[in-house]
């Protein structure tokens, strides 16, 4: 961590501050650690223009549109701002969710990037928010409350009166995580003060309620108040702030996943989820192996029973029975947050157990075929797609009009999902990369750069993957090091060169090759990870499958063509366009269809399940 604060800024001094702050808690039951975010960058590619288009609109919307509910509610003026629409409009019930996205978003942007642009608007936006906090007596307010709707929504919540469909403890979760960013990563001292008055109120409003009425109020979904109230004790070590995270332990979902069963049919996917994100870091608070368990069983449930082919879960928003996947392909599957928060979950997993290469197996699954494709790439301010269709004939940006019938929008739409996918895209680089005391895990074959500062040592990844099976990693430096290279699944006959001598060592696939050697600068690693094509079937009917090559999950492109039903595709008559590339032809009912990267069906009716009969050819 790079430390730039003086004491006084870091206890609490209100001018801002420059730097970042390492939380002072030890995590236990970790065996690996991911990156400062500052010290990897991406470098020429797809998960760089996502990256750059949403950097585009985090430098371009107006600050006092997203200031105007929070204003409003605290009884300060607008200052001649326009409302938003949708979802953070002055009617809708808990407007203010999303900006606690922007927050973080800004703050990943300056960590990593160094975008003073994006640093000074995380500032000078919580120091607006501190006016706010600070007007809270002439607003009616308890001392610390902070949001664009009246804190009598809480009343009502802990009343049972709330208006369905309210979920206020979800709206403040994003800000108080937001807050917590802007502080960690950019070293905000305002930051601070705002999250930890904030926090505070949290706790004085959920103290005054029994173990039973705390449990009544978690049936409404609350995001990950567990997670950044854990997060925070981590940041301090200030054990009242775990305390405060282990009110919101919601028995009712907790305890059956302790108990090894799954019990995730019909309930509301991306409720669940961050509280078992915040298991796992109340593990990591506490060495309570019950936590751990949770998220672990959690997570496998989910992946092994709950998730489609593109490594999106639920359809309209909610778990369906175990396998039930062939009978659940429409237009409103693969919500966006739930699969932004699965790979966070994946990611505290795996510090737990770095020899395990599913996790890694998955998110490389999720990352590639949701989440890359889930932005438009026709459009600047990178806009996304709330569900991911895997319906016949689907279409991205074309689903539900309640969850997001377009493509999302600069000011009228700012849904759940619309604010994860500005987190998504600022952080795209945040997992290729974790090391322990010997070694360096290379988890992802993105287009990066490494800055392992404790080793003084670069690493430089070039590669075009997942187009391609070949990546290079390029050593500057010397020293004496393991290098753990995960072996996807999916492949067979990896390969591992140094400087053009292929190594005698283990590379099966599902499981990581350990290269250990003293480095010297300017080693070459090219890692070759051949790719065939394979089918993915869905877990209640194998003559419904998704078509894959490598870790590719593929499309058929249907254009403006409707369709009633899976085509029905002849694996045999699968044929590569070329010998290389993701380009592919095909023969469905009868007829010749041209096959792609899921990732980039944008603009057209696909097909990404299909009724599958013959063989793949050789």
């Amino acid at each position: 961590m790079r430390f730039f604060a003086t004491l006084l800024g870091f206890y609490g001094a209100t001018v801002s501050v420059v730097g970042q702050f390492a939380p002072v808690v030890t995590e236990t039951g970790v065996s690996a650690h991911p990156f400062d975010i500052n010290q990897v960058s991406l470098t020429s590619s797809r998960f760089m223009a996502n990256q750059n288009r949403t950097l585009s609109y985090l430098k371009f919307v107006d600050t006092n549109r997203l200031l105007y509910n929070f204003r409003l509610n605290h009884k300060l003026s607008t200052n001649g701002a326009t409302a938003n629409g949708g979802w953070d409009a002055p009617t809708f019930p808990f407007r203010t969710h999303m900006q606690g996205h922007f927050l973080t978003a800004w703050a990943q942007c300056y960590a990593q990037l160094g975008d003073t642009t994006c640093r000074d608007r995380a500032t000078s936006f919580v120091a607006e928010l501190l006016k706010c906090q600070n007007n809270n007596a002439a607003a009616g307010f308890a001392t610390g409350y902070l949001s664009g709707f009246p804190e009598s929504e809480f009343t009502k919540l802990e009343s049972g009166t709330l208006t369905s469909g309210n979920v206020p403890y979800y709206a403040i979760h994003k800000t108080l995580a937001g807050l917590l960013d802007v502080y960690r990563w950019i070293g905000d001292a305002n930051a601070k003060t705002v999250l930890l008055a904030f926090a505070g109120w949290v706790d004085t409003r959920t103290a005054k309620l029994s173990y039973d009425q705390m449990q009544k109020v978690m049936q409404t979904e609350f995001g990950g108040m567990n997670e950044v109230l854990a997060d925070i004790y981590h940041q301090t070590g200030d054990k009242k702030w775990l305390n405060v995270a282990q009110r919101f332990d919601h028995a009712a979902i907790f305890d059956p996943l302790a108990s090894n069963q799954d019990q995730l049919n019909g309930l509301h996917a991306n409720t669940q989820v961050p509280k078992w994100i915040g298991a796992a870091r109340e593990y990591k608070a506490t060495g309570i192996t019950k936590y751990r368990d949770i998220a672990k069983n959690a997570w496998a449930y989910t992946i092994n029973a709950h998730t489609y082919a593109i490594g999106g879960n639920s359809q309209a928003e909610h778990f369906r029975a175990p396998n039930a996947i062939s009978t659940f392909l429409t237009n409103d599957t693969a919500e966006g947050c739930n699969t932004y928060n699965m790979l966070k979950l994946t990611r505290e997993l795996f510090t737990m157990n770095p020899t395990d290469a599913s996790y890694f197996d998955f998110y490389e699954r999720a990352l590639i075929n949701h989440m890359l494709g889930q932005q438009n790439p026709a459009t600047d301010h990178g806009h996304i797609t709330y569900f991911t269709s895997l319906n016949a004939g689907g279409h991205r940006g074309l689903g539900p009009a309640w969850g997001g019938g377009t493509w999302s929008t600069d000011y009228d739409s700012h849904w759940c999902c619309q604010g994860t996918g500005l987190e998504t895209n600022t952080k795209m680089q945040d997992s290729i990369y974790f090391y322990d005391d010997s070694s360096l895990y290379v988890n992802l074959f993105t287009p990066s750069k490494l800055n392992w500062k404790a080793r003084s040592v670069t690493i430089t990844q070039s590669t075009t993957f997942p187009a391609s099976d070949t990546t290079t990693l390029t050593v500057s430096g010397s020293g004496s090091w393991a290098m753990k290279i995960r072996i996807p699944s999916w492949t067979s006959g990896a390969t591992i060169a140094v400087n053009g001598a292929t190594q005698s060592i283990t590379a099966t696939p599902g499981s990581y090759a350990t290269l250990s050697r003293s480095w010297t600068s300017e080693d070459v690693v090219t890692i070759k990870l051949p790719m065939k094509l394979r089918v993915v079937p869905a877990n209640d009917n194998k003559a419904v499958a998704a078509l894959a090559f490598g870790p590719t999950v593929l499309c058929g492109n249907y254009g403006s063509s409707t369709l009633s039903a899976n085509p029905k595709l002849d694996l045999a008559s699968v044929k590569r366009s070329g010998t290389s590339g993701l380009t592919f032809t095909g023969t469905a009912d009868g007829k010749s269809v041209n096959i792609g990267p899921f990732y980039e069906a944008q603009g057209f009716n696909y097909a990404v399940y299909w009724a599958v009969s013959g063989t793949l050819p050789a």
